[in-house]
């Protein structure tokens, strides 16, 4: 009887301890302590100080933050104290680590035409007492070979987002086509630069094992459209582990009438 272990099984296991690792940051996803809207007029805001406020001069959207030295908060990218007033440009759905107060760091984000702080704090017990996202066992039977039919031109499609209040767009590349049970499935994905495929999807799990919605990235599809679809790689979006995410949801239709038990399951599942 052969002992190697299972190459694919593997590869999964090193993807696990990756992802693993990745949510572990000391200032990641699972830091996040607050989602706060800037307001026009210079005011404070929960867990750090400073003055925060937008203006919108010169009509173009601009963050401001007022403080002196003696509140203690610093610039991420020289470690600079903040003395003054200072601003920030960015295009909608970019963000910066802007400064840093102790263990938190404020992340600046537009998000809906508008700016917004979040906190990201490495003392957060959601960071602190995490050991690992629980899984399905690895499922042989999960890793499905799919057919790509790229759209002539990608389109943008409206979405909502874990965040009522932020509305978001997909833009769908083409459809995901495979086969289960006899049955055909389509799923419209995301292509990314490398030509890379992001599918945001609901199945049968949701709100029992798993969370609300996950997603699952492939490769660039090969030459002659096929793709492999690995639901053992399904992961969980921040939203999972925080109510501070603007996560997409899936793209109306990408509901499956499956239970996709492979990939992560709720990150408070036994």
């Amino acid at each position: 009887m052969s002992t190697s272990p299972d190459p694919q099984l593997a590869r999964w296991q090193r993807f696990r301890d990756n992802r693993n690792n990745a949510l572990a940051a000391e200032h990641g996803w699972l830091t996040l302590t607050s989602f706060q809207w800037l307001e026009p007029a210079p005011s404070p805001i929960e867990l750090v100080p400073g003055l925060w406020s937008f203006t919108e001069d010169g009509g173009r959207p601009t963050a401001v933050l007022t403080a002196r030295a003696s509140d203690g908060l610093v610039f991420v990218d020289s470690g600079d104290a903040v003395d003054g007033t200072f601003t920030a440009e960015l295009a909608d759905e970019e963000s910066l680590n802007w400064v840093q107060s102790g263990t938190i760091v404020v992340e600046l984000a537009m998000r809906a035409d508008r700016y917004a702080i979040r906190t990201r704090d490495s003392a957060s017990p959601t960071l602190t007492e995490f050991r690992a996202v629980p899984v399905f066992d690895y499922a042989p039977e999960w890793v499905i070979d799919a057919r790509w039919e790229p759209y002539p031109e990608p389109h943008d499609v409206p979405i909502s987002t874990a965040n009522p209040l932020v509305d978001g767009v997909h833009r769908s590349a083409g459809e995901v086509v495979f086969h289960r049970h006899g049955h055909e499935y389509r799923l419209q994905a995301e292509q990314g630069t490398l030509g890379e495929l992001t599918i945001t999807f609901h199945d049968e799990t949701n709100g029992r094992t798993t969370d609300d919605w996950r997603k699952v990235e492939t490769p660039r599809p090969r030459p002659d459209g096929t793709v492999v679809l690995d639901f053992n790689r399904a992961i969980n979006y921040p939203s999972a582990f925080t109510p501070y995410g603007t996560c997409p949801m899936p793209v109306r239709g990408n509901s499956l009438d499956l239970a996709v038990e492979a990939g992560e399951k709720t990150p408070d599942a036994a």
